[in-house]
């Protein structure tokens, strides 16, 4: 275990110190800057405003000082949002990209696993046609369409909730139905067809044969090995809602981590876009450990080696 826990973690520094090197190099590549865009700005100001930030000096300088700086912690200045650092940016907006994360997971799996469990113990009827109809349609329909549809529907015309805003402890309510009903369709299509392998597994017919009852079957023996694939599912898509999504943070107007992000790329502030990078392959990381680990834990026969 520990030999298993120093691998991934030594696997992980690789991963993030190649993040910060590739969207460095990439971010260099990008033409433009904070104020050269502007007109009349004279050579004096983009002078001064490269040595501010140190762009005048050799760019295996600038990169080994992004470097430096993650692996201190000591986070940079944003060149777009003045005096602020980039930990102090993520910390206001990750709360909000949690929040709505954390309730469209809730809703995602309270959704998926039941109709995708419906599913697999009545294939080819109605039940399993009508769910399967469902979950390819919610997958099919980008959040830029559902998400304004619901804010219509639920914000507006019936007047449940905000359709926009974050001022309030239902305006998290609209984006995480939104991801959760699109991430539902995911799990419930993955626990059909894993449940559905599961149940022809020959120790489920060896449970049955020893006069186990149905609920036992599949609830003692087939659950824990058909819930792997929805595990490996969650990891990244765990940290793809931590990071907050874009399309809906942008629908319904929240402040999370989803706008700075766009406005990190619309202004070139390529130290947040490298943070946010970083904080992304960092989730990763980390809930792709935690899979593991739960791997091991639901079925005996996975052995966590490095």
């Amino acid at each position: 275990m520990i030999r298993f826990l120093l691998s991934r973690l030594l696997q992980g520094v690789i991963v993030i110190f190649m993040v910060i090197t590739i969207t460095f190099f990439l971010s260099k590549m990008i033409p433009g800057g904070l104020i050269q865009n502007e007109k009349n700005v004279s050579p004096v100001t983009l002078k001064a405003q490269a040595e501010y930030y140190g762009w005048d000096k050799p760019l295996i300088v600038q990169w080994w000082k992004q470097i430096v700086h993650y692996a201190t912690f000591d986070m940079p200045e944003s060149t777009h949002f003045r005096g602020r650092y980039i930990d102090e940016i993520i910390a206001s907006g990750f709360p909000v990209s949690a929040s709505v994360a954390v309730l469209a997971l809730s809703i995602a799996l309270s959704i998926g696993i039941p109709v995708g469990a419906i599913s697999a113990l009545k294939p080819h009827t109605l039940e399993d046609r009508v769910s399967m109809l469902a979950t390819t349609t919610g997958i099919c329909t980008p959040t830029m369409v559902s998400g304004p549809i619901i804010a219509l529907v639920l914000g507006l015309h019936l007047r449940w909730f905000n359709a926009s805003g974050w001022q309030e402890s239902g305006d998290v309510v609209l984006p995480a139905v939104t991801l959760g009903i699109i991430y539902s369709a995911y799990i419930a299509r993955l626990m059909r067809g894993s449940l559905r392998e599961t149940l022809a597994l020959e120790f489920i017919r060896t449970a049955r044969a020893k006069g186990a009852g149905e609920i036992a079957v599949v609830f003692r023996h087939a659950m824990k090995l058909a819930c792997l694939p929805v595990l490996n599912f969650l990891g990244p898509a765990a940290a793809g809602l931590l990071t907050g999504s874009f399309v809906v943070e942008t629908t319904f107007q929240l402040p999370g981590l989803g706008q700075f992000f766009i406005a990190a790329v619309k202004n070139n502030d390529h130290q947040l876009t490298m943070g946010l990078s970083v904080l992304f392959a960092a989730l990763i990381v980390f809930f792709n450990l935690l899979v593991d680990l739960l791997q091991a834990w639901l079925n005996p026969r996975i052995r966590l080696q490095a």
